[in-house]
């Protein structure tokens, strides 16, 4: 495990224009998947899941990297470190750069990433090699860790505005993730390889009012519904029900896709209960947003 916290220390990264994130931010986001015990098979296919937390780390360095982020650039170019190699749909190992299907793991990688101190460590040489200050502090947020000293905590947890940032990174991940990418509302599903999701992470207490991001505080929503529920078009019962604002709306089309037909039903929840809306945040959706009270 030295010799592999070395090569997470000395990535081999363009740094023309600053060290390229690229590599770094993938390899936090595999962390953050075997910490939640998702990366146990040697082969793992590469899906839109893995696209969506890669685009929301890339969020903490959007402002310096405003391109669009190319998830097949990491996954391809990381062989070089032996990590792993990338494999086409027969899971034959690539030669030319494209988005793999398949990245089939080195043993040792796979189980040091398994490994919850090996990854405390990973985590702070990532961190703190290839960011700059406000980055990292956005970053610490984001992975729900702590820096490897007082000394960097509190230089860090000072820049509250780069902090809030990567809380709101984690509620979005925490969320759309608990509910499985899946749209609470509608139970629409989508993902893609390139842009992640169709859900939003939906504040239920307005974040602008409540400065809350606690995941209790949101709900996983595509566009659509996302819009409806913000202009208090329908909300929520504490049993999770719907509740449609009737009066204050004409729609038409598909009958599997009109609110009002949604009325009474009960919303996909997510399978861990922790992330359920929170009853004092539904209740405040009811009282100041939603227009059929």
């Amino acid at each position: 495990m030295p010799n592999l916290l070395r090569k997470l220390s000395s990535l081999n990264i363009d740094r023309a224009k600053g060290a390229a994130p690229h590599k770094p931010l993938l390899l936090l986001c595999l962390l953050e998947i075997a910490a939640e015990g998702g990366l146990t098979e040697e082969i793992m296919p590469v899906t839109g899941e893995l696209a969506f937390r890669f685009a929301g780390y890339w969020s903490v360095v959007v402002h310096r990297r405003p391109n669009r982020p190319e998830i097949k650039l990491p996954l391809f170019h990381m062989k070089s470190a032996g990590f792993w190699q990338p494999l086409d749909a027969e899971q034959k190992i690539m030669k030319y750069r494209d988005l793999p299907a398949y990245i089939q793991f080195d043993p040792a990688f796979l189980a040091a990433f398994n490994d919850p101190a090996f990854r405390e460590q990973a985590r702070a040489i990532l961190i703190g090699t290839y960011f700059e200050s406000h980055e990292q502090a956005t970053l610490w947020a984001l992975t729900g860790g702590a820096p490897p000293s007082a000394e960097s905590l509190t230089a860090l947890t000072a820049d509250t505005e780069a902090v809030e940032r990567g809380r709101e990174g984690r509620f979005r991940i925490g969320v759309v993730t608990a509910y499985n990418y899946t749209c609470a509302l509608t139970g629409y599903r989508l993902v893609t390889l390139t842009s992640g999701t169709i859900v939003d992470a939906c504040h239920i207490h307005q974040f602008s009012h409540s400065r809350n991001n606690d995941p209790t505080n949101g709900i996983a929503l595509c566009k659509n519904a996302h819009w409806l529920f913000d202009n208090g078009l329908w909300s929520l019962r504490d049993d999770y029900t719907i509740l449609t604002a009737d009066r204050h709306f004409s729609e038409a089309g598909e009958a599997a896709l009109l609110l009002g037909r949604m009325k009474g039903k009960q919303i996909t929840l997510p399978t861990n209960d922790s992330y359920w809306p929170g009853q004092q945040h539904l209740e405040w959706h009811r009282k100041h947003k939603f227009l059929g009270n």
